[in-house]
């Protein structure tokens, strides 16, 4: 199927529900200074309880209203990136799972839908993470059991079934344990191993002082009784030395608990429009820790808002392009149906440009050759089965998937390429036009066969 008609295709079958949220009003907000649009969260706290006029002065900066999760951008309103699929409604067989979007922006409404900031649009399609659903198995008799685990004295033994009669299917499991075990004695007495008893406690120290000609240590001890190693039959002894020795500490400087020297100058508004943040800052010298004393309890800096009351300069942006108009060639009356190439145009406007803001880069109007197939009689073929759409509505009771047929035209073979001005090289020519199509009739169909399938399993919108 062409791009062009999969994309007009979309757009007819493919209605999205709006879930709309009021519109932000001038009460206070968190400010914020950047919008990240991977995300979509605020960034950067600037400061609270400030108007959206004021924080939206710089448009690139955001704001969030008390007790909502939701950010958003002071630029002009788009939508944000689709979310990713939440998990399949169902582990197993056709589920369902949404996606969404929002508009986020401050001052306009979001195109083409013509829509508020904070509106949510959602995306509902069928899904299948596995294509069977899980069966139990059951388990085989017990086999014989095991040896004891031990030589001497008491232990353990297992003996182990098989999850067989019958085997589990597509991901099942057998209820309960495939092993067992119970005691087992084998008469027989164990050597008893040596073990080291707790340490002593650290003796005095050799000396008195750091720093003379030998290294003041101290020792403690420990003995091989906890227990004993036996000798009949014969145990092992406790590995390792009964002495332990360190060097001895002196007694160190009394510490130095550090003070906050005064707050410093306050450093100037670093924008020159819209909000900034300006910030004090004092040091941890009256006095300095010394000895291991701990360091200023507190923050050695704090921030406040600033405002420049100056709007920031806000660049255009391009708005979506118009139609393409009709093919035409000026210098001949009638072209349609030809192998004739003519011209047609589409423009678009640069939106939002304010404050001595950055102009749109790029053409305003767009240009391209086309072929004239308005209203042209042409034979056509039907199209392969396209691929299941989205799930409609997909917010609302009993959503329905579709998948289509189209009666789709088998084009002229014109010439792809025309070359109009001599020295400036070939140009593509784009076919246009609405024509009429005949196919064979299908399934009593002229001009699109379709299958409907329920969405199962469908799980609720809720506000993320």
């Amino acid at each position: 199927m062409p791009a062009q008609a999969q994309a007009l295709l979309l757009l007819l079958l493919l209605p999205l529900l709006l879930l709309t949220l009021p519109a932000t009003g001038s009460d206070p907000v968190f400010c914020f200074a950047q919008y990240e649009e991977s995300t979509g969260k605020c960034k950067d706290l600037l400061g609270r309880g400030v108007s959206v006029e004021d924080c939206c002065l710089n448009a690139g900066y955001a704001f969030q209203k008390p007790g909502s999760n939701l950010c958003m951008a002071c630029r002009l309103p788009q939508w944000s990136p689709w979310s990713a699929w939440t998990p399949c409604s169902v582990t197993c067989t056709e589920g369902s799972q949404l996606r969404h979007r929002h508009c986020t922006g401050w001052g306009e409404q979001c195109f083409p839908e013509k829509v508020e900031p904070g509106t949510f649009q959602w995306q509902l399609q069928a899904c299948e993470d596995q294509p069977c659903c899980p069966e139990m198995g059951g388990w085989s008799d017990w086999g014989p059991w095991a040896a004891c685990s031990v030589t001497c004295s008491r232990g353990i033994k297992i003996r182990r079934r098989a999850c067989n009669r019958p085997t589990p299917k597509c991901g099942g499991h057998c209820i309960g344990e495939a092993q067992e075990s119970e005691p087992c004695d084998t008469k027989q007495v164990c050597p008893t191993h040596g073990a080291w008893a707790a340490w002593g406690p650290w003796g005095p120290c050799s000396g008195t002082c750091h720093g003379g000609p030998s290294a003041a240590v101290e020792r403690r001890s420990r003995t091989c009784s906890a227990p004993e190693p036996s000798t009949q039959p014969p145990g092992n002894p406790c590995s390792g030395s009964p002495y332990e020795q360190r060097v001895c500490t002196g007694l160190p400087p009394c510490p130095v608990a550090g003070g906050w020297g005064p707050w410093g100058a306050v450093s100037p508004c670093p924008v020159t429009c819209g909000l900034g943040k300006i910030q004090e800052q004092r040091t941890c010298d009256h006095p300095v820790p010394q000895h291991g004393g701990p360091f200023c309890v507190g923050d050695g800096t704090r921030t406040h808002v600033c405002n420049t009351a100056v709007h920031c300069p806000v660049n255009g942006q391009w708005g979506l392009w118009g139609e393409w108009s009709n093919c035409i060639r000026p210098s001949i009356k009638q072209i349609s149906c030809q192998e004739i190439p003519g011209q047609q145009t589409r423009s678009r406007i640069c939106k939002g440009r304010k404050f001595d803001g950055q102009r749109c880069v790029g053409k305003q109007q767009d240009i391209r050759h086309c072929y004239n197939i308005q209203r042209c009689f042409l034979q056509g073929s039907w199209s392969e089965w396209s691929t299941w759409g989205l799930c409609i509505p997909p917010c609302g009771p009993n959503p329905i998937r579709t998948r289509q047929r189209l009666c789709q035209a088998t084009l002229p073979k014109f010439s792809p390429t025309v070359t109009m001005v001599e020295g400036q090289g070939e140009k593509n020519v784009t076919f246009w036009g609405k024509p009429f199509v005949q196919c064979d009739v299908l399934q009593g169909q002229k001009v699109m066969v379709e299958e409907k399938r329920p969405c199962l399993h469908v799980p609720p919108c809720k506000e993320p």
